[in-house]
């Protein structure tokens, strides 16, 4: 609500344009919505990709560096809008939800291929006789992009519906597609395809923000690896790259073995589980 809260935009059917679009979000936050405040990493990242001005951004650099080994994954887990949208229909009520299943782990691939070729090759390389590109992650794929700008514009511009066509039909294809898989596998973009939750992995085993295992109290029951969301083992790795730190594994652990915070107040669990003095210094 912070962060899209131009609520006029969404009934004038116009993009806010004022001095905080400048600024990137944490979270995968479509420039094009009509509510947002900022700009969406991503995004920027490709248009200054695409520009024939613009070659590379210590801003966009800095900011990916700084978010990253701050946060790493808490961003998926609590700041991004389209992960949120993933969590309330991963709500909805199904006979049988999919934790895993052959090739889960090849899929989660995906993603770091699309951050390499539609997010950074494409719009790198593809351009016109003037040097310009296009955002090719944004055109042909972003769901959150459909959802937060393309649908809420057309609804509130009679001229841009009649303009919409293939490319629109095609998105809508993909929103469609992901939508209904949340309400059967959590967060299946997050997982498969996201580039921003890629970069974001990258960060999660350095970040300052992190989860630790007190193996003086770990009983290795295996009760937080059940409840990932995200499928991965907490007490063998709890920093795993596809961690959004949910803190579903903290509350089901019997042990109170699993915790959370910034580097230094956790210390102590990394001690014991080394069997070195676990006292911290004064």
């Amino acid at each position: 609500m912070l962060t899209n809260s131009h609520l006029a935009g969404f009934a004038q059917g116009r993009i806010y344009a004022g001095k905080l679009k400048s600024i990137c979000l944490p979270g995968l936050n479509c420039y094009s919505c009509p509510g947002s405040l900022g700009s969406c990493p991503v995004g920027a990242l490709q248009a200054v990709l695409s520009s024939a001005k613009y070659q590379f951004s210590f801003y966009l650099f800095g900011f990916f560096l700084i978010i990253g080994t701050v946060l790493g994954r808490f961003v998926c887990g609590f700041l991004c809008p389209f992960g949120l949208i993933q969590d309330l229909l991963g709500r909805i009520p199904f006979p049988k939800k999919i934790r895993t299943f052959k090739g889960d782990r090849g899929l989660r691939l995906v993603k770091y291929v699309i951050l390499a070729v539609f997010v950074i090759l494409l719009p790198l390389f593809l351009v016109d006789a003037a040097g310009g590109g296009e955002p090719q992650f944004c055109k042909w794929i972003c769901p959150a992009g459909t959802l937060e700008g393309g649908v809420p514009l057309l609804l509130a511009d009679s001229v841009l519906r009649s303009a919409a066509g293939f490319l629109f039909a095609w998105k809508l294809l993909i929103l469609g597609i992901v939508a209904a898989l949340s309400a059967v596998v959590w967060r299946p973009f997050c997982k498969y395809l996201c580039p921003l939750g890629a970069v974001y992995s990258l960060f999660n085993g350095i970040s300052i923000y992190r989860y630790a295992v007190d193996g003086g109290k770990c009983t290795n029951c295996g009760r937080c690896a059940r409840v990932c969301l995200m499928s991965v083992q907490p007490q063998k790795e709890a920093n795993h790259p596809e961690c959004v730190r949910c803190g579903e594994c903290k509350k089901a652990c019997p042990a109170g073995a699993i915790s959370s915070g910034c580097l230094g107040s956790f210390q102590a669990p990394a001690r014991l589980a080394a069997g070195k003095n676990p006292s911290l210094p004064r």
